[in-house]
Formats: C-alpha cells, structure tokens, sequence
C-alpha cells in the first residue's frame, strides 16, 4: 500500500454517499451478492468445498457503507437470509478493506491483525472460511476490476482528503 494511505485514515465511503444506501431494503444486495458467489465459487459448491457453511449463518456487515449480508448454503447453493436475526459468525470492515482483500492486495490475516476486519461468533467457522478463502484461484478477469476499483477509491480519497 502506498505512503500517504498508511499515513493517515484509510478510504471509506462518505456518510453522504451511505445514507441512501440504508433505504435499500436488505433483500436487494443480499441477492445480488449471492448470485455473484454462487457464480463464482460454482466448482467449490459442485465438489462440497463449502458445506461448513451448511445451514449456517454468516454476518458479513460492511460498515462504511451501513449494509448487511446474511448467507448461508443450502442443498448446493449460497442463498441469502434475509429474514435471519441470528449469524453464527459476523465479519465486519469497511468497504475498502473488503475491496483489497477480494482484490488480494491485502491477505485476511494482515486484516485482521491490524483489527481491520473483525471476527465474531462462531471462531472454528471463521478458521474455515478463511481457509476456503486463501486456498482459492481467483480468475485475472475478476481481479482486475476488484484492483482498479480499490485504487480507484484511494485516489478520490486522496483528493478529497489530501496531506498537509
């Protein structure tokens, strides 16, 4: 990461931005993301890589941009509980600490040692996750986008908040 990011707070969206947000109800994004992971981890669900998350419940809460996923995996398939009020395990970040951990410019554990990421909940499930997670092969085509978008985001962040 370069120099003036580290020096001073990191890139998150501006409350201006997340307040609309919140007005989307929950079912939206959350079948959105599920749809993407169902696509994207389609072998790993195929070969039953991911029955750890058998109807359990993970909390991905994004704070910087006040949304909320609730996913589980049932039969073969992630899908979205949008009606849960219970998570065996919640991760919990910013959007930007998302971004460089799916871009993989940043690993999990960095993430979470510099308290980062948070964990919660269920910590033998969180193990897993992780595991599944540091063990895939990402497709080029979908980094490079996850990458151009974190950087993206650090340069309006450094123009709108530049060092004295």
């Amino acid at each position: 990461m370069n120099q003036q990011i580290e020096n001073k707070s990191l890139p998150k969206i501006p409350a201006l931005l997340s307040f609309p947000i919140g007005f989307i109800p929950p079912i939206i994004p959350n079948t959105v993301l599920v749809s993407l992971l169902n696509k994207i981890f389609a072998n790993a669900i195929d070969e039953e890589e991911l029955d750890f998350l058998h109807r359990r419940v993970l909390l991905i809460r994004v704070t910087d941009a006040n949304l909320s996923f609730r996913i589980t995996l049932i039969g073969n398939r992630l899908v979205a509980c949008n009606h849960c009020q219970h998570h065996d395990l919640l991760i919990e970040g910013s959007s930007y600490d998302f971004l460089l951990l799916a871009s993989r410019r940043e690993d999990a554990d960095t993430l979470f040692f510099n308290r980062r990421l948070r964990l919660g909940g269920n910590t033998e499930l969180g193990l897993y996750v992780k595991n599944f997670l540091d063990g895939q092969e990402v497709d080029e085509q979908l980094l490079k986008p996850l990458d151009k978008t974190s950087r993206f985001f650090e340069k309006i962040w450094q123009f709108n908040f530049p060092m004295k």
